[in-house]
């Protein structure tokens, strides 16, 4: 019986391991880091234990600290989550070295599944169809394009596709300092790409007497930078092709008996539209995306994984599944801007759903590692929530989670929401025609564009300009009682400016005259306008329109989908402008390396330096043919968001 659990991780994960115990009667010990000292699931915890730092590297992944904390609080076992230490062997050993219980599998499982050369190895003597390993010194132009990945990681990090002969000892050694960031090893392979494979993983659950459970399959296959965006239960593939999933199941539970697993793990493959498939991975902890398979069968994962490690058998027959799962992930990032990470306050943030609760009838689950007020710190991963929907059908979970997020209040950073209902609305993700080329083949260009376009758009800028000018009417000292923007007489129309949208209206005796970027909204009537909320009536359609500001940005929500402005000054501050060529930091980073000098004449798309931010790089490069005629930062430097990095000026004749 396990009393109380330290769970070694951080945010959404931490919370989503301490619904469990709450539910099963533990005690829960959260581990934080400086940065995360106000985070959700440090209130949470029964017990919190402080570790000084702000990086992964000072903080979570040092186990020493984890364990000394394990043993400070009282607690007699540990529960890693996923990622950090999660799949790291020593810890698991140091854990139980220390008289603690491993919520996790066997050490030795760790190790034969923590270097992906050499499980692959093991998988092909098992029986297992796996990729052929290449060698990057002999690689040729007919083998391209290859995939470099990290050896001891996942997530997507220290993973590159090289697709030319002459950027593959480049991209190496990016993948093996970007491997070596994150997981403290920089030990990469290659191995052929496929271009339009499906990502297939199947869950399983062993205990130590040798009952193996496959409880299912997940569809992971819509991914950026090799780290997954969608996820469902079942897959779309595997129900259309006749005996594939009990050639998984089958292939699943060779691997997990071929290293004496126990508790909860994951086999990854990568298969192809006729149903073959090859090894890619075994994950020895708990996915990410695990809620899908729990709201298709009905089990509690965590509460599995407990019951295991502290010695419970499972039952003999393995639970049936029902229903459909998609599951998408959050992030506080700009996906038009090449998956630009964002960081900084949350204002607001409302979706409305069972929270970490496995779903037994139609609706939504959010797990969610803020909330409103949060602070989305540079140090750690950009994922605000994971959101989940449930229903007997892949088309009703479809249109739930898409709505869902339509109508989810969140303000203060750019997300990419937009994007994830429109792949779930659009015809190819509804006809199960998914692969991890989806971004590729739909283009990514038009499956971020805004939900709000064109007259929605336009509705919501009038709404941000009339519950505005409702908010300056409440504080003027004169007429206070008269309605915003009344005129008595005709007179010039008061105009509003938010990014580059302009919104002229006056009104009158005859009501409101209005015009968004030169178009007649004439046909539009004004009901009520306060200035959190305007009501208009549109042609007949009344909708109310929900307005919040913070500072210059302002947020519209209506079920036309959410709109983001930014209001316009009245007047340019000088001291903003900076100079053309100027090279500005596209987010808060670190300079991890800089290839130039100034006063080096440089081409248009040079690599001037790299930042890294949020686990991962980012090339900034010159933006045309010239000279470099400022640098101002070195490796080392920590930076803000828009700070001036480096100009490219023209070259002198």
């Amino acid at each position: 019986m396990l009393n109380s659990i330290l769970v070694a991780n951080r945010g959404e994960i931490a919370r989503r391991v301490f619904t469990t115990c709450r539910a099963e009667g533990i005690d829960t010990v959260a581990v934080f880091s400086d940065a995360d000292a106000n985070s959700p699931h440090v209130r949470e915890a029964d017990a919190a234990v402080r570790l000084p730092g702000n990086s992964s590297s000072e903080t979570y992944l040092r186990g020493d600290l984890v364990i000394a904390a394990a043993v400070q609080a009282g607690a007699d076992a540990v529960h890693p989550g996923y990622g950090f230490l999660s799949e790291n062997a020593d810890f698991a050993q140091q854990v139980q070295n220390a008289g603690l219980t491993w919520i996790g599998p066997p050490v030795k499982a760790i190790e034969l599944m923590g270097s992906k050369v050499e499980s692959k190895k093991m998988m092909a003597d098992a029986g297992v169809p796996v990729l052929t390993r290449l060698d990057p010194a002999s690689v040729t132009a007919n083998e391209l394009p290859v995939l470099i990945k990290a050896s001891a990681g996942g997530g997507g990090r220290g993973m590159r596709i090289v697709r030319s002969l002459e950027n593959l000892q480049s991209e190496l050694e990016a993948a093996e300092r970007e491997a070596l960031s994150a997981f403290g090893d920089g030990t990469v392979f290659v191995e052929r790409y496929i271009e339009t494979g499906r990502h297939i993983e199947v869950q399983v659950m062993a205990d130590r007497f040798g009952t193996v459970w496959t409880v299912g399959e997940r569809e992971c296959s819509i991914q950026r930078r090799h780290q997954k965006v969608v996820e469902e239960a079942p897959s779309p593939l595997v129900e259309r092709i006749d005996g594939m999933r009990g050639k998984l199941f089958e292939a699943a539970r060779l691997a997990t008996e071929a290293i004496g697993y126990e508790g909860a793990g994951t086999v990854e493959f990568l298969a192809d539209d006729r149903g073959n498939f090859f090894f890619l991975e075994m994950n020895t902890r708990l996915q990410v995306e695990h809620p899908v398979t729990e709201c298709t069968t009905g089990l509690d994962l965590v509460a599995l994984q407990i019951r295991v490690a502290a010695g419970q058998r499972l039952p003999a027959e393995q639970p049936t599944t029902r229903g459909h799962s998609i599951e998408v992930r959050l992030y506080a990032e700009d996906p038009a801007l090449d998956w630009q990470p964002q960081s900084g306050a949350v204002h607001r943030f409302e979706i409305p759903g069972a929270h970490f609760e496995v779903l037994t009838r139609a609706g939504i689950r959010v797990d969610s590692g803020v909330e409103t007020g949060s602070v989305v710190s540079t140090h750690y991963d950009p994922m605000l929530a994971k959101v989940i929907s449930f229903a007997p059908t892949r088309d009703q979970a479809a249109n739930l989670l898409a709505k869902a997020l339509q109508r989810a209040t969140i303000h203060g950073l750019k997300t990419n929401r937009d994007l994830l209902v429109n792949i779930l609305r659009h015809p190819a993700f509804l006809a199960g025609d998914t692969d991890t080329a989806f971004f590729d083949t739909h283009g990514l260009d038009v499956l971020s564009r805004p939900i709000a376009q064109g007259r929605s758009e336009q509705l919501s800028a009038l709404a941000a300009a009339l519950a505005d000018a409702s908010s300056n009417r409440q504080r003027a000292r004169v007429n206070a009682g008269l309605p915003a923007g009344w005129r008595n007489l005709r007179s010039q129309p008061q105009r509003k400016t938010y990014d580059d949208i302009i919104v002229e209206y006056s009104i009158g005796r005859g009501g409101l005259t209005c015009s968004v970027d030169g178009v007649s909204l004439d046909d539009v009537e004004l009901v009520e306008h306060t200035p959190m909320s305007v009501t208009l009536d549109d042609r007949g359609i009344r909708r109310t329109f929900e307005v919040h500001s913070y500072g210059s940005a302002v947020f519209v929500d209506s079920a036309l989908g959410p709109v983001r402005l930014v209001r316009a000054p009245r007047f340019t501050d000088p001291a903003d402008e900076v100079a053309a060529g100027s090279l500005l930091a596209p987010m808060p980073g670190s300079v991890i390396r800089v290839a130039a000098a100034q006063g080096d004449t440089v081409t248009m798309g040079q690599p001037i330096l790299w930042l890294e931010a949020m686990k991962m790089e980012h090339t900034i490069t010159a933006p045309a043919d010239g000279v470099l005629t400022e640098l101002n930062v070195q490796q080392g430097q920590q930076v803000e968001v828009g700070q001036v990095l480096a100009v490219v000026g023209e070259e002198q004749a």
